[in-house]
């Protein structure tokens, strides 16, 4: 991944730009928006009697949206500024339940589907007036429903036409639980962006004395799903990699999919090594614990669970458990989506903070310059890996 001063900017900005935090985003919003206004502080000078480059240098480029509720529980959205010619990204975080709302007296929680409601609210709101329109939703909205199995609904793929038939350019989204579901949109412009460098700088930041060569640590998979993560880790960072694959019995149903009987390890041996388990999102945490088990078992070393979307919809009693247990050291998840102050205080938790690279992405697309080499950041882990090896300090 290229340095932010590597970056071709030569391009004119595609129009003024402006961002929109949706509810549940503002904080992310906020992080974002604070490194765009100090690197244009610092880059825009040059350009400041360029008409071409109108508002380029600003103090903050959020915009004003609100999607006030009525007591019914219906909404609509509002932006109290000009978006005429601007060039808008929008922000939002369908994982956030922390937000609620008031219907009939009741307090309700937000789910997914009111956030992307939400985000329909201010897009309609725009009403065509934007210059261009990117959605930053880096939990992909019913991204777990990507295939038929049966008679079901394609919610994911029904909900990115929606978005572009109502004129979102380019939809921005990390690590979707299976990226060919951009198939359902493929003239339009779609990016999964995977957070890898973050994790590597996050775990390197924190745990001072690993040794990061085959003979020392593993990547692992902890089913077939997430097979090119780990795959991808091993490759950058020369280590050898296993997986499991899940034995299900298909004559249940429990909670809407057939239950795990057993996870089956494939694999070189674990022994003795560190191991960083790889998986795009922690659901409730039975999967990942119960392989982390599996490799304890069979005597692996030090073991480091990292996701990118820490849902922990069944709380962090159980992983409380297994980091006094010593069967789990560390969990590394982003802040691309809510984490709970519970969450936070954890001694094992390591938080991997991805605002500074939404904030490179959004300059750069701004810019209409190409984010090829930003999205690719094997340069990048490798440059903080022989930091690491040289006894320099990695910030995580």
């Amino acid at each position: 991944m290229m340095r932010r001063n590597e970056r071709n900017l030569d391009n004119i900005p595609v129009g003024a730009l402006g961002i929109i935090a949706l509810d549940g985003c503002q904080e992310m919003g906020n992080r974002v928006d604070e490194y765009l206004a100090k690197w244009r502080h610092e880059d825009g000078s040059e350009y400041k009697d360029n008409i071409a480059f109108s508002g380029y240098e600003k103090d903050s480029y959020l915009l004003s949206a609100k999607v006030p509720r009525f007591g019914s529980g219906e909404a609509k959205g509002i932006i109290n500024e000009s978006v005429r010619g601007k060039d808008i990204y929008i922000l939002v975080d369908v994982c956030n339940y922390n937000c609620t709302y008031s219907m009939s007296g009741h307090v309700n929680h937000m789910s997914p589907d009111d956030h992307y409601q939400n985000l329909k609210r201010i897009i309609a709101a725009i009403g065509g007036k934007a210059r261009r329109i990117n959605v930053i939703m880096p939990f992909l909205y019913e991204s777990r429903q990507h295939k038929r199995g049966g008679r079901e609904s394609l919610d994911c793929a029904l909900a990115l036409q929606e978005l572009v038939r109502m004129g979102v350019d380019n939809i921005i989204t990390f690590d979707a639980h299976d990226p060919r579901v951009q198939n359902a949109i493929p003239l339009s412009g779609f990016e999964t962006v995977r957070p890898t460098y973050q994790f590597v700088k996050g775990l390197l930041g924190t745990v001072k004395d690993l040794k990061i060569d085959s003979q020392h640590m593993m990547s692992i998979s902890p089913d077939e799903g997430a097979t090119e993560r780990a795959v991808y880790l091993a490759n950058v960072l020369n280590l050898d990699m296993g997986m499991f694959y899940k034995r299900r019995d298909c004559s249940r149903v429990v909670n809407g999919r057939n239950p795990i009987i057993a996870h089956e390890f494939l694999g070189s041996s674990v022994e003795g090594k560190d191991v960083i388990i790889l998986d795009d999102m922690i659901s409730s945490g039975d999967s990942i614990l119960d392989v982390a088990k599996q490799l304890k078992q069979r005597k692996a070393k030090r073991i480091y669970a990292a996701a990118t979307f820490g849902l922990f919809t069944s709380g962090l009693d159980k992983f409380d458990e297994a980091y006094e247990e010593g069967i789990l050291n560390g969990v590394l998840t982003t802040n691309l989506i809510y984490q709970t102050p519970e969450l936070l205080s954890k001694p094992y938790y390591i938080n991997c903070d991805m605002s500074k690279y939404l904030a490179l992405l959004i300059d750069t697309l701004n810019h209409d310059s190409s984010i090829g080499n930003i999205l690719d950041p094997a340069d990048r882990i490798q440059h903080v890996v022989n930091m690491y090896n040289n006894g320099e300090e990695v910030l995580p």
